[in-house]
């Protein structure tokens, strides 16, 4: 079952730090057009837990919420149930599995178990990520956690979205495993990605955006004319 009802969205990022902005962000955007679900992360489920975040984003929404633990999936295989046990009041998790295969194949494992939608990524939109730009991460890394899960029947993957050329590799071998892949992808307008250069180019893709949505000055406007790029 997908995540999200519509095939093209745009997910906010609520990357606030309090839980007014968040109700002030949520309460500006749920109505618009082409909003697909909220994406959370720690700078609020730490100081105020997940719990009261989810509650706080339903008392205006009831579309998806996605946990990104920024990054989830990097500890040992056993902390998996745990981790899909702590995030039950939200409909899905993305994890980032860059510990290796083992623990990729057990978290997913606990996630399907615990019957939680999980979006995996591979790589992310900063540079010096990949060894090629002077990070730690080997070159084929994300490709290999993509097709690790794309062979458990995982169909939710983040793809970065100011790396076109690099996120339609990742589109090709993922379509390569599966059929009808579902893509989000980070990295768009204060990052330098553009949505029209992967909106145009895939059938289900929900674009991820942060701070050219919470720090703009009407927050439903700024949402409106992103959701018109889709």
């Amino acid at each position: 079952m997908s995540i999200i009802k519509i095939k093209k969205s745009i997910i906010p990022s609520c990357d606030v730090d309090s839980l007014e902005k968040l109700g002030k962000l949520v309460k500006a955007t749920c109505s618009v057009k082409g909003v697909g679900a909220y994406k959370i992360g720690f700078e609020l489920v730490i100081p105020y837990g997940i719990e009261r975040v989810v509650k706080t984003i339903r008392k205006f929404a009831k579309l998806p919420i996605i946990y990104d633990h920024q990054k989830a999936g990097t500890d040992i295989p056993e902390m998996g149930e745990k981790f899909m046990k702590a995030c039950k009041s939200v409909n899905a998790v993305i994890l980032f599995p860059q510990a290796g295969p083992e623990t990729e194949v057990a978290w997913i494992k606990a996630a399907q178990q615990s019957k939680m939608n999980v979006i995996i990524g591979g790589e992310m939109t900063h540079q010096a990520f990949l060894k090629e730009a002077g990070g730690f991460i080997d070159d084929d890394a994300p490709k290999r956690m993509y097709e690790i899960a794309a062979s458990m029947g995982v169909t939710d993957f983040v793809i970065p979205g100011n790396k076109p050329e690099k996120a339609m590799e990742y589109v090709n071998a993922i379509k390569n495993k599966i059929k009808n892949p579902v893509f989000y992808s980070p990295g768009l307008v204060a990052q330098g990605g553009l949505i029209s250069d992967l909106a145009n180019k895939l059938e289900s893709w929900h674009a991820i955006v942060g701070r050219a949505i919470y720090e703009a000055k009407d927050m439903k406007k700024a949402c409106e004319e992103l959701a018109k790029e889709l």
